[in-house]
């Protein structure tokens, strides 16, 4: 397998060397203080659609995930569906961090190349995930909450996020301590813009 990405690399604006990559977000990296948590390069390109994938939940290797207690998000592919979601820039350097919130090293999800759509009309090819070996399983309240914020956030098409709410989720009342983390990333940035 090769060392590098192959994604999005190329020169800054400047003409520096410094590499950047497209993201293709479609669960709870929705959400740009999930995302930051681990992230900080991570800056908003757009809204984009993935043609012919369809959003599933699942269980890898039909274990729970003990950071949102519940099934998360992938996309399969599905001819005819799709699934919207935000493509974010970001610097190289967070590529590994990314991978590692995104459970690569454990064969949880493998990052993949996708073609998306922008509103504006432009195809890009960005790096996303998809789960290995899951089984199908609804989500967390808390990770069900934290993508449509996200959605909502970016304004995501209205009826794509009515699709959101109304996924059924496992019930899960227990504590969910990256959601306390997200939430106190929500409050400080409102008590910074205020």
């Amino acid at each position: 397998m090769e060392s590098g990405t192959g994604i999005g690399t190329g020169q800054g604006k400047s003409g520096s060397s410094s590499s950047c990559f497209l993201y293709y977000a479609y669960g709870s990296n929705l959400l740009r203080e999930r995302l930051l948590l681990s992230n900080p390069s991570a800056a908003l390109y757009g809204l984009a659609r993935l043609q012919d994938f369809k959003l599933e939940f699942g269980h890898h290797q039909g274990r729970t995930s003990s950071v949102w207690h519940g099934g998360t998000a992938t996309i399969v592919q599905s001819p005819g569906d799709e699934v919207w979601g935000i493509v974010w820039k970001m610097n190289t350097s967070n590529l590994s961090s990314l991978d590692k919130q995104e459970g690569v090293e454990a064969g949880i999800y493998v990052p993949i190349e996708v073609n998306v759509h922008t509103q504006a009309g432009e195809v890009l090819t960005c790096r996303s995930y998809q789960m290995q070996d899951y089984v199908c399983g609804p989500p967390s309240p808390q990770y069900k909450k934290v993508i449509c914020m996200g959605a909502k956030q970016n304004g995501l098409p209205c009826d794509y996020q009515k699709k959101l709410e109304a996924i059924e989720t496992n019930n899960y009342a227990g504590p969910v301590p990256i959601m306390e983390r997200i939430e106190a990333a929500i409050k400080e940035k409102e008590k910074d813009s205020a």
